[in-house]
C-alpha cells in the first residue's frame, strides 16, 4: 500500500532549493540561479531526497514568490505550469472543452482551441520550456548524486540504497518530459547527464530517437523502481515506468510507423497485475481528497500534486475547477470553488456522448449540467451558451471545500487505471497478442458497471466504441488530442467538432497539425532544433 504523501511544505522546499541546478546546457533560462552553491546544498546528505522532490515541484510549481510567479525567464506563470498547458495543448485543442475568455494569454487560448497557433504561441513556449527544464533539473540532480560526487563528498554510506531508487526517479520524471515532447512536438533538444555543462546545445532528436531512448532508459531502470503501490503518494514507481511503456506502445504507429500493441498489452497487464482496483465510485478520483481516499490509494497511478495553501498556482485542476462554476448556476459550493464566470464550457460534440437525442444516458460519469442551456455555442464569448460540467472538484469525499476557493487541492490524475483497461481493450481490438477479448470485454464492463451504464458484448467492443468510451471515462484528463490522432480523427474531415479550425461548425485541418510548432524562442536558444514542416 502506497504511504501518505505527508511531505508537501518538503516538496515545496525541495523546488525552491533545486533552483539552484545549472541549466546553462539547455534552452531555458531559470531565474535566480544563483540563490546558492551546489555544493552548499549538497554538504547536507539529506538534501538528495530533497532535490528529487524539486524535480516533481516542478510538474506542479511555477515559482517559489507566490501564484504568478516563473522561475523561467521571461515565461508567464499562467502559461508554464506543466500539467495546466498539457491539458490546453491535448484537450483544450480537441473536441470537449472550450475557453470563454479567448484572449487570455495574448490570444494564445483562442490560437489553441480553434487549432490556428503558430511557433509564436506562448502556451506552446511554457510547455516546450517547462518540459526541457525537468530535464535539465533531472540532469544536474543525476550528476550531483553520480557515485564519483557522492564519494568526494563523503555519502556514499550515508544515502546507502535510497540514492539508487532516487536517481531512478528522476531519470523516469525525465523520460516523462521527452514522451510528452514527442507526443506534442515530434523532436525536441536532447541532453543528458553526460553532456558538457555550460554553453553546451544539445543536438535534435526526432519522434525515432526519442521513443528508442524513453523506451531504453524505461526498461533500463525498472529493476531500480520500487514495487508498485509501495512508495510515497505522487511518487513514481515501477508502474508509472510500464504505463508510459504502455503508452508509447499503444501509439507506435503514429511515432515510429510500428505495430506494438502487443508490448502494449504487455505492460497494461504489468501494471493490472500490480495491485490497483478502482475506486467504488469515480468521482473519487476528482474530489479535494483524492490523495486520501480510495482513489488516490488504490486507482491513481501517478498525480500531479496540487496544494491550496502551500502549492498555490494556476495549474491545471485549479483552471478546470473555476472554470466549471458556471454563469447561470449558483454551483461554488457544489465546486468548493469561488469560480471564474462561466469560464469553461464543453462542445456540443463531447455533450452528444452522454446523450440520447435530447435524453441523457444512464451514466454516472456524465457530469454535465444541461438546465436552461442550449448545446450548442454560436459565440464562444457567450458564457450562457454551452453545457458545462462538474467532474473536478475542490470538495472532500465527506463534503468539505478545499481551504482556498481559488488554489484547489484537487490532484491532477495523469494516470489511472481506467486508462489502463481502456488501452488494453483497444490493443487487442487492434489485434496485439498476448491477451484475451474475454478480457478486454471484462475490464471495459468494469468501468460501465461503476458508472451504472449498460455493459458490453464482444460484438459492441470496436474501435468507435472505444472512441468515443475514452471520451466517456477519461474526458478533461489530458488524453484527449493524442486519442484523436490515434484513431485518425484529428486533422482531416472525418470527424469535426465545433470551432475545430476556427469555423463554428468545424472544418478539415492539414495533416501537419498532428504535432505542434517548435516554439520559436526555443530555436532561437538552440539553432540545432529545426521547424516542422507546415509551419
Amino acid at each position: 500500500m502506497k504511504t501518505k504523501y505527508i511531505h508537501k511544505f518538503y516538496f515545496f522546499l525541495g523546488f525552491l532549493f533545486i533552483l539552484s541546478a545549472c541549466t546553462n546546457d539547455l534552452d531555458v533560462i531559470p531565474k535566480d540561479d544563483d540563490e546558492f552553491l551546489s555544493e552548499d546544498f549538497y554538504a547536507n546528505p539529506n538534501s538528495y531526497k530533497q532535490a528529487l522532490a524539486g524535480i516533481y515541484g516542478n510538474l506542479s510549481l511555477t515559482g517559489t514568490g507566490g501564484s504568478g510567479t516563473s522561475n523561467l525567464e521571461g515565461i508567464d506563470a499562467g502559461t508554464s505550469q506543466y500539467a495546466r498547458t498539457l491539458w490546453y495543448l491535448q484537450d483544450l485543442a480537441a473536441d470537449e472543452p472550450i475557453w470563454s475568455y479567448e484572449n487570455d494569454e495574448g490570444g494564445a487560448v483562442k490560437e489553441i482551441q480553434r487549432n490556428t497557433w503558430g511557433p509564436n504561441n506562448t502556451i506552446l513556449l511554457g510547455f516546450f520550456s517547462r518540459a526541457m527544464f525537468t530535464v535539465a533539473l533531472t540532469n544536474d540532480f543525476l550528476r550531483q548524486s553520480s557515485p564519483e560526487a557522492l564519494e568526494a563528498r563523503g555519502h556514499t554510506s550515508k544515502v546507502g540504497n535510497d540514492i539508487v531508487a532516487y536517481r531512478a526517479e528522476a531519470r523516469l520524471l525525465r523520460a516523462l518530459a521527452y514522451y510528452h515532447l514527442m507526443d506534442l512536438f515530434g523532436k525536441a533538444a536532447f541532453v543528458t547527464e553526460n553532456d558538457p555543462v555550460g554553453v553546451y546545445q544539445g543536438p535534435q532528436y526526432n519522434r525515432a530517437q526519442l521513443f528508442d531512448f524513453i523506451e531504453s532508459e524505461l526498461l533500463d531502470i525498472e529493476g531500480d523502481l520500487v514495487a508498485p503501490q509501495q512508495n510515497e503518494y505522487a511518487r513514481a514507481d515501477k508502474a508509472v515506468a510500464w504505463t508510459i511503456l504502455a503508452k508509447i506502445y499503444l501509439n507506435a504507429n503514429v511515432y515510429i510507423g510500428q505495430d506494438k500493441n502487443t508490448e502494449c498489452i504487455t505492460y497494461t497487464k504489468k501494471v493490472i497485475g500490480g495491485g490497483f482496483s478502482l475506486a467504488s465510485d469515480y468521482g473519487l478520483n476528482f474530489l479535494a481528497d483524492n490523495d486520501f481516499n480510495e482513489a488516490g490509494q488504490n486507482e491513481i497511478i501517478f498525480p500531479l500534486v496540487c496544494d491550496g495553501i502551500v502549492t498555490q498556482n494556476y495549474g491545471a485542476t485549479t483552471v478546470i475547477i473555476n472554470g466549471e462554476v458556471g454563469s447561470l448556476e449558483s454551483n461554488t459550493a457544489e465546486l468548493g470553488a469561488q469560480g471564474w464566470g462561466g469560464a469553461l464550457r464543453v462542445r456540443e460534440q463531447f455533450a452528444n456522448k452522454f446523450l440520447n437525442g435530447d435524453v441523457p444516458l444512464t451514466d454516472e460519469r456524465n457530469t454535465l449540467i444541461t438546465a436552461g442551456r442550449t448545446a450548442d455555442i454560436v459565440d464562444v464569448g457567450d458564457r450562457d451558451s454551452g453545457f458545462v460540467i462538474t467532474k473536478f472538484k475542490n470538495v472532500t469525499s465527506t463534503g468539505e471545500a478545499g481551504p482556498d476557493p481559488t488554489f484547489v487541492d484537487t490532484d491532477f490524475p495523469m494516470f489511472r487505471l481506467a486508462d489502463i483497461y481502456l488501452m488494453y481493450a483497444e490493443a487487442v481490438v487492434r489485434g496485439g497478442a498476448g491477451g484475451s477479448m474475454t478480457d478486454a470485454v471484462n475490464y471495459v464492463n468494469l468501468l460501465r458497471n461503476r458508472a451504472h451504464s449498460a455493459t458490453i458484448s464482444a460484438s459492441n467492443l470496436t474501435l468507435p466504441f472505444l472512441i468515443d468510451e475514452r471520451s466517456r471515462e477519461l474526458y478533461w484528463e489530458g488524453h484527449r488530442r493524442q486519442d484523436l490522432i490515434r484513431f485518425g480523427l484529428y486533422t482531416g474531415g472525418n470527424y469535426n467538432w465545433a470551432f475545430k479550425g476556427g469555423s463554428a461548425n468545424g472544418i478539415a485541418l492539414p495533416s501537419h497539425l498532428n504535432v505542434y510548432p517548435i516554439p520559436a524562442n526555443n530555436m532561437a536558444a538552440n539553432p540545432n532544433l529545426t521547424q516542422n514542416p507546415g509551419y
